[in-house]
């Protein structure tokens, strides 16, 4: 009886469990449905929200002024994934790039009488001599970018030869050095820079350097800047990449190169401060680039750039500005202009804007070396327009890629510009890093500017424009290339692997990220 009693107790006990497991199982799905409902309803709302601001978004970058090269990028980013694409917009959107950047907010210095008057004598001179390329002298005179005359222009036609040089003359410092790279790497050419620029500090030079904190963030040591600290080099990074994220900048970098001796020798060119630059080592076979080198009025040029951007970094200089300008005196016919651009100067782009009318304004013939190629569509029409009017177009690029993505990228424009007559060449040693432009025989260009929307758009840069016999120097140094080069035919243009293709019609409107 009691053992018969205990079953059913037991199976009471059992039923009774089995139904509280069965009403709370109930309770869970009632309350997981509830709480959809609920969710749903106010997800509804949010993503209602969500969708006008993103609309919002993109009308406002539809109407924004500018290049609209950037544009597709940001509208595809926001339709398709709002919530990345307005977290990415909001942080990184560039509106604010003064602010952003913590530049100080400050003019160029006016010039002095003196210069303003040889500035315009060699403008009157230029017009008479070489009126077309007048109008684009003068164009940058408006935007503060004096002309010169008085200088020898020397071109180096590879990177080794340029930091060769530059090393030399380093050791003759007697006043200042001023240096102003995107990249440097520890290897024998920084060995070689920090051995010269602490021997100078020591003998009381003035030692400023200049290097942007995102391209060399991963080659050079923070312990090497401060040991260079420690022996009297000022040492600034521009825009430190910062430990927000809304601080971590891909674009908007210093991407010139600038090297000032004494005030009265200045560089430029495309080569960093890093043994690849003078083929030290082997990355993308043989690293073509070049540079030139400006002695006497020229120099100051180049000179107040650096000492712009150093004073709105917060640095200080040991003298007033005159007293950096050039002492060596040089008689010379030949013009040059040094040239700044930045995203600050937005929208006015005007090494874009120097591109399109070196192009726009050859007669016989425009050929360009550039490492990249992403061009926005009126730049794409001037090229094509040059080339239907029977000016001799040329393109030279790498052979061997540095960045393969951004490669395909500028594969998806060679079909049109073939097209239209123009010729693109691959240089097959190695990796074409030089930034040079060559129009008529008569005018030059060589600076820090690839033919890419970051250069045009995103990044400070900087050149010179030139006449005389650097253009000569130049011109046979792209003879050279074009005789290592392998000339693209729309045949082997189309015969690209498959992949290539839709990688590149697809990466396109992200550019400005490559």
């Amino acid at each position: 009886m009691k053992q018969i009693q205990r079953k059913t107790e037991r199976k009471i006990s059992a039923a009774l469990r089995l139904a509280l497991v069965a009403v709370l199982l109930l309770l869970q799905i009632a309350l997981v449905i509830v709480l959809a409902q609920v969710l749903r309803q106010k997800m509804y709302i949010a993503y209602t929200f969500l969708q006008v601001v993103a609309v919002l978004c993109v009308i406002r970058l539809y109407v924004r002024p500018g290049s609209s090269t950037y544009k597709p990028g940001w509208i595809i980013l926001i339709i398709l994934v709002p919530v990345v694409g307005l977290i990415l917009y909001f942080l990184w959107n560039g509106n604010q790039v003064k602010k952003k950047l913590a530049l100080k907010p400050m003019d160029m210095p006016r010039e002095t009488d003196a210069m303003r008057r040889s500035s315009d004598a060699a403008q009157n001179d230029i017009l008479r001599s070489l009126p077309r390329w007048g109008k684009l002298t003068e164009y940058l005179r408006r935007q503060n970018l004096p002309l010169f005359k008085n200088t020898d222009m020397t071109y180096f036609p590879t990177g080794e030869a340029y930091l060769e040089d530059l090393l030399e003359q380093m050791k003759k410092a007697e006043r200042f050095i001023f240096l102003e790279y995107y990249i440097a790497s520890k290897g024998q050419i920084w060995d070689q820079v920090c051995d010269i620029l602490t021997q100078r500090a020591a003998a009381g030079v003035e030692v400023c350097l200049i290097l942007d904190d995102f391209g060399s963030m991963m080659t050079m040591p923070p312990e090497e800047i401060s040991a260079l600290r420690k022996k009297g080099v000022w040492v600034k990074m521009f825009s430190p990449v910062h430990r927000y994220v809304n601080r971590l900048y891909f674009n908007y970098r210093d991407h010139r190169k600038i090297a000032i001796i004494d005030g009265d020798i200045a560089y430029t060119g495309g080569a960093n401060l890093a043994d690849e630059y003078a083929n030290l080592i082997v990355r993308f076979g043989y690293w073509k680039d070049c540079g030139i080198r400006l002695e006497g009025e020229g120099a100051w040029g180049l000179t107040r750039q650096f000492m712009h951007l150093w004073q709105r970094m917060g640095g200080e200089l040991r003298q007033s500005w005159d007293l950096y300008r050039p002492r060596l005196s040089v008689e010379r016919e030949d013009f040059c202009q040094p040239l700044a651009d930045g995203p600050d100067n937005n929208p006015v782009n005007t090494a874009e804007d120097t591109f399109q009318q070196l192009i726009a304004n050859a007669n016989r013939y425009i050929w360009i070396t550039t490492p990249y190629l992403a061009i926005d569509e009126p730049m794409i029409r001037t090229l094509c327009i040059a080339a239907d009017s029977g000016v001799d177009v040329r393109l030279m690029l790498p052979g061997i890629p540095d960045h393969k993505f951004a490669y395909m990228v500028a594969q998806s424009y060679f079909g049109e510009l073939l097209e239209h007559g123009i010729k693109i060449y691959l240089y097959t040693p190695g990796l074409l890093h030089a930034k040079s432009v060559v129009a008529d025989g008569e005018i030059g260009f060589v600076g820090s500017v690839n033919m890419d929307y970051r250069s045009f758009q995103l990044h400070f840069e900087c050149g010179v424009l030139f006449t005389g016999s650097a253009v000569a120097a130049v011109q046979e140094d792209m003879d050279g290339v074009l005789e290592k080069s392998r000339r693209v035919t729309m045949q082997s243009w189309k015969s690209r692997k498959w992949y290539v293709r839709i990688l590149g019609t697809v990466l396109r409107p992200f550019a400005m990220w490559m």
